[in-house]
């Protein structure tokens, strides 16, 4: 057999379902073999949106998700992609077919050294300079991927080895197991958190990955410890949960930042240094703290750990809970009380542009629990990842370890392939929308009707918030946009504008009901920006 159906062979053997990407000259071989694969090849109309598409699907799954890309710049297109996924630690195996190996010694054209390029954004990388080796490179890609930390890998194909004949076949695949926790170490942390007059827990992306939700959920319950999430972990403890304090990660005071000032000792779960720095959240750098994953933690002098619990995190929470002695009460109630209370607030507000809050409200009423919003990166991930409630995880997906712009119509699609029936929604600003929304006619294509709800204000909202709390002035952030309604005519979706508040419901009910692709231009008000702003900063912590 060709070297092309071989590696699809290993594809199949890894349990891949679809690949996301773009053919090319350099990769003829291994579509040619896709035709008579069990694997669905989803024709993307640009590489970072199978990027995007692979990182989201890796992130809901568990599995690796896959891209494909030809060589030069069609590589060079997926790395913002690639980026995100191993930095938000989701796992991703991206392909990359290369020009022939005779060529790749010189000046050639569209030759890069993609291996190089993506070694610093994978956790491995490998180049096919022979066929016999693609069982052992494919298998050590998943494996890699899939393996705590998750992340991405990258495999490179020229197009010579493609077309070379063998006989081989895939790898047997065995799954690591994850260690148990260390006695002495669970036995310490339990002690730590006996004595402790105030603990609080972090709970981070790395509970998720855990699939240790529910086990996180009755520790926190049972040891009576208020639970603050970070934006990736939104979910993990649900919000109806007596112990939970909402998501810590705005970059200013808030309600939760009185929990983390009042503790004394705080329990990171699953936390990833990337998500939320430790100095936004532990200046003074003199809490006790206890880091529970199952990897050792980051060095970072705001993060000193006291004790860490590194093995299977569903295992060590049991564990720990087995020897700590409970906590009675809730000392801090009146976090949470606040934040609802200001959740509430704008439930019935009918000022236009809409107010994020009210946005927010209506979105969360129109969708089950278990329906899906991938957010996209700007002012818009701000207000969503405080104020949205969710009840399970994965059902507000937010990038915030690399935090790229674009993610959400591409990520939104590849969220409605695997679970076809939610309901999935893309929250976009109008800037993040336009990055990747060619990636609507492939939605369309494949009939995958999800709705792309755009918070439009005709400008970077989120650094335009930032250069008004600095300088009080705004400096190249503003442009214009298309119709959107037209635009999304043009592909054959059907497109809303919201006119005046009392419409933004209705349509919602409306676009969600109509099993087409729907994108609803919604004007937002972020002149509430800076009032957040001015209400954090003359915040009182209500204790």
């Amino acid at each position: 057999m060709k070297a092309a159906e071989l590696f699809v062979r290993c594809l199949e053997n890894e349990g891949v379902e679809y690949i996301f990407g773009v053919p090319g000259e350099e990769n003829l071989d291994l579509m040619d073999a896709l035709l008579d694969s069990s694997i669905q090849f989803v024709t993307c109309r640009h590489e970072q949106g199978a990027a995007f598409m692979a990182d989201v699907y890796g992130r809901l799954t568990g599995h690796a998700g896959v891209c494909l890309s030809t060589l030069g710049p069609g590589a060079t297109n997926l790395v913002t992609g690639v980026a995100d996924a191993n930095m938000d630690y989701a796992p991703l195996v991206a392909i990359a077919g290369q020009a022939d190996t005779n060529r790749l010694h010189k000046e050639s054209h569209q030759v890069l050294d993609l291996q190089q390029m993506f070694r610093p954004i994978t956790k491995y990388t490998s180049r096919l300079l022979t066929p016999n080796i693609i069982p052992e490179v494919v298998r050590k890609a998943f494996k890699v991927a899939q393996s705590e930390k998750t992340g991405a890998t990258f495999i490179e194909f020229p197009e010579n080895i493609a077309k070379m004949e063998l006989d081989d076949v895939p790898l047997a695949i065995k799954h690591p197991v994850q260690p148990e926790p260390s006695r002495e170490q669970v036995e310490r942390a339990a002690e730590l958190i006996s004595e402790a007059r105030n603990p609080i827990i972090l709970a981070g992306n790395g509970v998720v990955r855990a699939r240790a939700w529910k086990h996180l959920a009755d520790f926190a319950e049972k040891l009576g410890i208020p639970t603050a999430n970070t934006f990736m972990a939104k979910g993990v403890i649900p919000f109806r949960h007596p112990t939970a304090l909402g998501s810590a990660g705005l970059q200013a005071n808030d309600y939760v930042s009185c929990g983390f000032s009042r503790a004394d000792l705080i329990i990171c779960i699953g936390y990833d240094l990337v998500e939320y720095h430790p100095h936004l959240w532990h200046p003074t750098r003199d809490r006790k703290i206890i880091h529970i994953d199952a990897s050792p933690a980051e060095v970072d002098a705001s993060y000193p750990v006291t004790v860490g619990v590194l093995g299977d995190i569903k295992h060590s929470l049991m564990r720990i809970a087995e020897l700590a002695a409970p906590h009675q009460g809730h000392p801090m109630r009146a976090l949470r009380e606040a934040l609802i209370e200001e959740m509430n607030q704008q439930a019935n507000d009918q000022g236009y542009p809409v107010k994020p809050q009210k946005l927010i409200w209506d979105l969360r009423t129109v969708l089950d629990l278990e329906d899906i919003v991938v957010c996209d990166v700007g002012a818009h991930k701000m207000w969503m990842a405080r104020m949205f409630r969710c009840e399970y995880p994965n059902t507000c997906l937010i990038s915030n370890g690399f935090a790229s712009m674009g993610i959400a119509v591409p990520g939104a699609i590849a969220a409605k392939m695997v679970y076809p029936d939610r309901h999935v929604v893309a929250v976009t600003g109008d800037a993040g929308f336009m990055m990747n929304s060619q990636e609507i006619e492939t939605a369309l294509r494949l009939k995958v009707p999800i709705v792309i709800l755009i918070w439009n204000d005709g400008g970077y909202g989120l650094i335009e918030w930032k250069q008004m709390n600095q300088f009080r002035r705004i400096s190249h952030v503003r442009f214009g946009n298309p119709d959107f309604v037209r635009y999304a005519e043009s592909f054959g979706a059907r497109g809303f504008r919201v006119e005046h508040t009392g419409e933004l419901m209705p349509i919602l009910r409306e676009a969600l009901a109509s099993d087409r692709l729907c994108v609803i231009d919604c004007p937002v008000d972020y002149g509430e920006n800076l009032k957040l702003t001015e209400k954090l900063g003359k915040l009182v912590c209500p204790l």
